[in-house]
């Protein structure tokens, strides 16, 4: 499924190792007539100085060509925030596209004083607070699982 919808391995060896290295995960797909058609991938992220904040990064979210803009990645994002929230999970970051991710309440992340360890423009990684105030007073550099590093 990653491999199709990304044209190289990369991002699915990077899901591989996340599932064997990295807990807790929420990991869904979305299938058609029993047929994988989407997969998306929520993992345990840092930020600097706030070791007690429950953040997850969603990344990567893959959906077969052949069945985008079907909204199977807008359900995905939607059920896995749900996920994320039901297991305790304070704020989600993703480092994606600005026209597709603020429909589910992200917001760039710059705004509460949160970056990055990625080189990527301020408008592309975006946060969204799943407890009230869980970002209030936080800033610093978010950080994800050494896997990310390869791709």
């Amino acid at each position: 499924m990653n491999e199709a919808a990304f044209a190289s391995p990369a991002e699915a060896d990077l899901v591989d190792t996340l599932r064997c290295e990295s807990t807790p995960i929420v990991s869904l797909v979305g299938a058609e007539n029993e047929i994988v058609v989407g997969h998306i991938l929520f993992t345990p992220a840092t930020l600097d100085g706030q070791p007690r904040l429950r953040l997850m990064g969603l990344g990567p979210m893959a959906v077969a060509p052949s069945h985008q803009r079907r909204g199977i990645g807008s359900a995905l994002v939607r059920a896995g925030i749900d996920a994320c929230a039901a297991i305790g999970t304070e704020a989600v970051v993703v480092l994606g596209h600005p026209s597709f991710y603020p429909r589910f309440g992200f917001a760039p992340s710059h705004r509460f004083g949160i970056g990055c360890e990625f080189d990527a423009p301020p408008e592309v990684f975006m946060v969204l607070e799943l407890a009230p105030r869980a970002l209030h007073g936080v800033s610093g550099t978010v950080h994800y699982h050494a896997a990310f590093k390869g791709v």
